[in-house]
């Protein structure tokens, strides 16, 4: 059960769900170590994050064989596991969720137990939210980035506030940009099985474009949020660009590959975005001056713009490593 949870704990998905819950409770200045309510709550984001993917597995298994044929992240496809397998482990990670929430208060348990149904409605009938073109990338940016956000602010004792508002909602589009590109993985099982993605019904272009007016919204919003600290705005900045040029570089794009290295490329550099804001955001709660800041912030930034920059000049030694 423990191999099981683990494969379809998928650690890239996994770790950003962790990285917005870590920016509620760093905007919050609760985030001066990593203590016992902290630690619960990520194990519990963990658990419910498994729980939404076993029931999605049982659901989509038939669109996962065209999509993603022996990959070892769908047990169900490659037959590690069987249908029952993944309904014990559904149940046994939905469990675990709110007992972990629980145990970081109760207030904590609350949101697990939301992001359990949140998790079963998208992809479980009647409700199958997975199927409806525009609620399918709304409802997992709440599962993401809202009920992780919420989870940070609550398990260091605090309320969400209308300081909030602009860095949540600034988070929330930035995501539902991102996350509709994943359509393009998965349009061959997609369209075999009429799943109406916004892909799918509207194009490439439209897709391309939707994504680009929630990068710019979000972008917007997040400029508005980090008023205080006028350096980290500008550097925000360096990574929304290269995004936008990856967003450019998919319209473009006439092959599947290119696709998926655009997708793979703008979504590294959009965690990239995340690192370094609550990295900010840490460095701040310590006490750092903002010259500190600033110098942290620019030799990430430098990091990571120099793997942007060496995709550019060589995009034929890229990987293709995005999950979605």
């Amino acid at each position: 059960m423990l191999t099981l949870y683990w494969s379809l704990l998928r650690y890239r998905v996994a770790v950003m769900i962790i990285l917005f819950m870590l920016l509620g409770t760093a905007w919050h200045k609760g985030l001066t170590s990593i203590d016992t309510p902290v630690l619960l709550m990520i194990l519990a984001l963990a658990s419910s994050y498994v729980s939404a993917t076993s029931v999605n597995d049982i659901a989509d298994r038939k669109i996962d064989e065209i999509n993603h044929p022996g990959d070892r992240g769908r047990p169900l496809v490659t037959g590690a596991a069987g249908t029952t397998d993944l309904w014990i482990l559904f149940g046994v990670s939905s469990v675990l969720a709110v007992a972990l929430g629980l145990a970081a208060g109760p207030g904590a348990a609350c949101i697990m137990l939301l992001s359990v149904v949140v998790g079963a409605l998208y992809s479980l009938p009647p409700a199958r939210l997975s199927y409806r073109t525009f609620l399918a990338p709304l409802t997992l940016a709440v599962a993401y980035v809202g009920i992780p956000y919420w989870a940070g602010v609550v398990v260091v004792g605090k309320s969400l506030l209308t300081s909030d508002v602009s860095l949540l909602t600034a988070l929330y589009l930035l995501f539902a940009g991102r996350i509709i590109l994943k359509d393009f993985r998965d349009r061959e099982g997609d369209a075999a099985f009429g799943k109406p993605t916004f892909l799918l019904k509207y194009g490439k272009n439209a897709t391309c474009l939707a994504s680009l007016c929630a990068l710019c919204a979000g972008d917007a919003l997040l400029v508005a949020s980090l008023a205080a600290s006028w350096w980290l705005a500008a550097l925000v900045q360096l990574y929304i660009v290269s995004i936008a040029i990856m967003l450019y570089r998919l319209y473009r794009s006439s092959s599947r590959k290119d696709e998926q290295l655009s997708i793979g490329v703008g979504a590294r550099m959009g965690n990239g975005l995340l690192v370094t804001l609550l990295g900010a955001l840490i460095l701040s709660n310590q006490g750092a001056d903002w010259i500190t800041q600033l110098i942290f912030g620019l030799a990430l930034t430098a990091i990571y713009m120099l793997n942007f920059i060496e995709f550019l000049r060589h995009p034929e030694r890229a990987v293709v490593g995005y999950k979605g």
